[in-house]
């Protein structure tokens, strides 16, 4: 028999209900995530990320596209959440995360998304709970997985954020993530203000990944090739190196350990605003890609995958003549 989750023991020891009450209470001064807006999302206000204290939940599908060791064969059980505590001009699904009033359509009650990720479980068969953009609803869903785990949710469950976490909420979900995927995006704050309309976005997100990190640690796989713990790092190739590749590749091995799985994507191309912005309003070129594996190869990061411009598939690439595959360890 499998092991099982961790989240178990929490939820049979009380302690998995006790910081669901905890997250709660703080949303009557929203503090959940680095903005820190202070509204009363228990009474319906609207924080600086467009939620209130329902759940816009945009779409539940087996996912097919993530890197391989989340989507396996089976598909990652994928739940998207509108809104988002982000601003970012290029991003490829702005529908769904700035269009705050398409999005009360789709808002729903804690015990509805228990649902869901129980349909994840039972009828997609999947091989993970894919939590995507999750950051600005943690005490709902913990709440949702408090009711899941009573009527026998245990799957993996992932954690696929932009990054810009509370150290503090992150903290409440120790033992209950089993696998982080958060986005590292840039390595600058001025820039992270210009295309993200946030500030101070490097600091929290590299303590949020830090203690991720400290959670999980290094990814493992089980005997078929499927993540069931660990930390994955994203990081998104921008046009003209705006998000700072290299600084953020160098925080990652020196900071955290060249160890540290990674997952250089390579899929930009102009959505949202970046249409009308020169800098971003092109795709990124393959002297930008191999600079980025370059950089890779020099700081002996070795464990994760590329994202191949022209398919989004991902691949192992070999970084010299010699051949240094980007292999698992």
């Amino acid at each position: 028999m499998a092991d099982l989750p961790r989240y178990i023991e929490l939820y049979e020891s009380g302690e998995l209900e006790r910081r669901v009450l905890a997250l709660e209470a703080r949303l009557e001064s929203c503090n959940i995530c680095p903005r820190r807006c202070g509204a009363n999302r228990l009474e319906g206000e609207i924080g600086s990320c467009n939620a209130g204290k329902l759940i816009a939940v945009a779409s539940v599908c087996a996912h097919r596209g993530e890197e391989p060791a989340i989507s396996g064969t089976k598909g990652s059980g994928a739940i998207f959440f509108g809104n988002c505590n982000l601003r970012c001009v290029y991003c490829q699904n702005f529908q769904i995360s700035q269009d705050p009033a398409g999005q009360r359509h789709h808002e729903i009650t804690s015990s509805r998304l228990a649902n869901r990720i129980l349909h994840v479980q039972n009828d997609l068969g999947c091989h993970n709970l894919n939590l995507v953009s999750p950051t600005h609803y943690v005490p709902q869903i913990m709440r949702a997985l408090l009711e899941a785990i009573r009527h026998g949710f245990r799957l993996p469950i992932v954690y696929n954020t932009n990054a810009y976490d509370e150290v503090s909420t992150l903290q409440e979900l120790d033992g209950v993530i089993d696998i982080y995927l958060p986005d590292l995006k840039y390595s600058s704050n001025s820039i992270a203000m210009q295309l993200s309309d946030v500030a101070h976005y490097v600091p929290s997100a590299r303590a949020a990944i830090k203690e991720m990190y400290r959670q999980v640690g290094d990814l493992q796989l089980d005997e078929e090739g499927n993540a069931v713990k660990g930390l994955i790092i994203r990081h998104l190739i921008l046009p003209n190196d705006l998000a700072g590749s290299e600084e953020s590749m160098k925080w990652i091995a020196n900071e955290l350990s060249p160890l540290v799985t990674v997952s250089i994507m390579s899929q930009y191309t102009p959505h949202n605003k970046a249409i009308g912005m020169p800098p971003l309003a092109r795709s990124i070129n393959s002297a930008e890609h191999r600079r980025v594996v370059n950089i890779l190869d020099v700081l002996g990061i070795e464990n994760g995958w590329m994202q191949d411009s022209s398919s989004q598939e991902y691949y192992l690439p070999d970084f010299n003549a010699e051949g240094h595959p980007f292999e698992r360890g």
